[in-house]
């Protein structure tokens, strides 16, 4: 079963009692409270506009250690090359925004509503999620943003203009040495490519609770 949260209470049933698909709980709101103490013990929101916020826990987590990351030669010769300029906080408002409107193979519309990137804005002006942004010419080019818990990023979406831009600034994340895990949530082929991999929700809250 998953639970019904109160508007006003914030609250969350322990991960471990989440459903076959990682759904926990349904309600509640988007505070930064919320929100914060959600992404402390594993748990993130799933929301559409019109239906009630979903809050998920995974009982794999699909996660890159930075230590691990696989990075093709041609990657790390267009890296190297200079073309692009990789800058992190500088734009959140504008990473969020494109993020929401990319188009994306097999998905029709967002689920990056106007009320997520509120909320996610709120979490940002606090210190809590971070931005990367990968320039051409001035341009924004590429990008992903995501939530930091202790010494975990906890990605939320990527986009690309260019091709590899969304890569490259994953890429740029892992290697600056400030993560001791960057949180996918859920498998893909992508970032299985790039040495990502499945872990227990166990091991996850390990990682998410580490203080380096």
């Amino acid at each position: 079963m998953f639970y019904q949260l109160s508007d006003t209470e914030v609250w969350f049933p322990k991960p471990e009692l989440a459903e076959e698909d990682g759904l926990l709980a349904m309600g509640g709101d988007l505070s930064s409270q919320r929100l914060v103490l959600a992404y402390h013990h594993g748990i993130f929101p799933w929301y559409s506009e019109g239906s009630p916020i979903l809050w998920y826990s995974p009982h794999e987590r699909f996660v890159l250690f930075p230590n691990k990351m696989n990075v093709s030669c041609s990657m790390d010769k267009l890296l190297k090359s200079g073309r692009f300029n990789i800058t992190f906080d500088t734009a959140f408002a504008e990473v969020i925004e494109a993020c929401s409107t990319i188009s994306r193979s097999g998905q029709k519309g967002t689920w990056i509503t106007s009320e997520m990137k509120i909320a996610y804005q709120a979490l940002h002006d606090l210190g809590h999620a971070h931005s990367v942004e990968v320039w051409e010419n001035g341009v924004l080019a590429g990008g992903l943003y995501g939530v930091v818990v202790n010494n975990v990023f906890c990605g939320e979406s990527m986009f690309s203009k260019i091709d590899n831009t969304s890569k490259t600034a994953l890429i740029w994340l892992c290697r600056t040495a400030k993560f001791s895990m960057i949180d996918c949530q859920f498998h893909t082929r992508h970032l299985e490519t790039l040495g990502a991999e499945l872990i227990s929700r166990a091991e996850y809250l390990t990682f998410l609770n580490k203080k380096l």
